[in-house]
């Protein structure tokens, strides 16, 4: 008797306690499912040599390159995280489908740019730390979204989340994405050609853009001079999208200008430090976050269960969603 042909989907990346039930539950009678930190090298040699699949975070960490160069069957690796700045595409053949767990962490994250937004529209830290003084400054206005522009640069699932609940506090959505179209309720939506138009129009300018060749930089000197004087900016993205010495200069010379900063240009993800270059947190109109925007109970198994369930649908030869294009990051 013939032994049937198995399905091998490969896991690479366990650090989240709870994880293997729910990979397990989504592919179950689909594919067999191996979490490759059990294994000894051999046999996960042998495991990635059938695996069709690998489900990863980071597979520059979680593989060495010869271990990728050894997975001759591997068609799609599905990352569990969001971004795919940190895959190493030299490492990987062009046969390869690459996908993002895009918009997993989108509604955290959009709780917490309003979150940020409000803090620095009210002036929250600042009320209280002079209330600590004993200062009791009840007439200083605070400002309200009612009627602003919330202008968001990357309208995916951050985006959008982020765009409906500006919108319930009556705020106008203005949105940048990569087709100028979009079915979501806004008043104004464009593409990158419209950046400086958005720029100058945003009152709040919300950045959930995927860090890429073309978007490294994309906000220095000249963009940040045409926005408005009081505007608040908000990062949950990637922060090489920002200049960071221009964002310090604008902060220090428009005192009104506000920044709330969830991700920063030197982190300690992939075994580094953090690290800045300014003293951001001199500054009186500088809120900051520990990038930690995406970080609440059940978040993880949450992300997990929707890149295996991507993994099924590349399984069932369905489409799947968030597809990496190789150009926008190579090169």
């Amino acid at each position: 008797m013939v032994e049937e042909a198995r399905t091998v989907v490969a896991v690479s990346f366990l650090a989240w306690p709870g994880m293997r039930p729910v990979v397990a539950h989504v592919l179950r009678g689909v594919a067999e499912v191996v979490f490759l930190p059990d294994l000894e090298e051999a046999s996960r040699a042998e495991v990635l040599e059938d695996a069709e699949v690998l489900l990863a975070w980071n597979p520059s960490v979680e593989l060495r390159s010869e271990e990728l160069a050894a997975a001759r069957d591997l068609q799609f690796i599905q990352l569990i995280s969001a971004g795919a700045d940190h895959v190493p595409f030299a490492d990987i053949p062009e046969r390869i489908t690459i996908a993002s767990n895009a918009g997993a962490y989108a509604e955290p994250m959009a709780e917490h740019v309003v979150a940020m937004s409000l803090a620095l529209a009210k002036h929250l830290p600042q009320r209280h730390a002079e209330l600590a003084r004993g200062e009791f400054r009840q007439l200083v206005p605070n400002r309200s979204f009612a009627g602003s522009v919330c202008a968001i640069l990357g309208f995916g699932g951050i985006g959008r989340a982020t765009a409906r609940r500006f919108s319930a506090l009556g705020a106008r959505v203005w949105a940048v994405n990569t087709t100028g179209r979009t079915d979501e309720p806004v008043e104004f939506v464009g593409t990158m050609d419209d950046l400086g138009r958005l720029l100058e129009a945003a009152d709040i300018l919300v950045i959930a853009l995927p860090l890429t060749k073309a978007t490294r930089g994309l906000l220095g000197r000249r963009e940040l001079s045409l926005m408005k004087p009081d505007a608040i900016l908000v990062n949950v993205a990637r922060g090489a999208i920002v200049e960071e010495a221009a964002l310090f200069e604008h902060l220090l010379t428009h005192p009104e200008f506000m920044a709330g900063i969830d991700a920063w240009w030197q982190e300690p993800f992939g075994g580094g430090e953090f690290r800045i270059d300014f003293p951001f947190f001199d500054l009186p109109n500088v809120l900051g976050s520990p990038h930690n925007s995406a970080i609440v109970p059940g978040i993880q198994l949450e992300a997990a269960r929707r890149a295996a369930e991507n993994v099924l649908r590349h399984l069932r030869g369905e489409s799947v969603a968030g597809v990496v294009r190789r150009e926008d990051y190579e090169g």
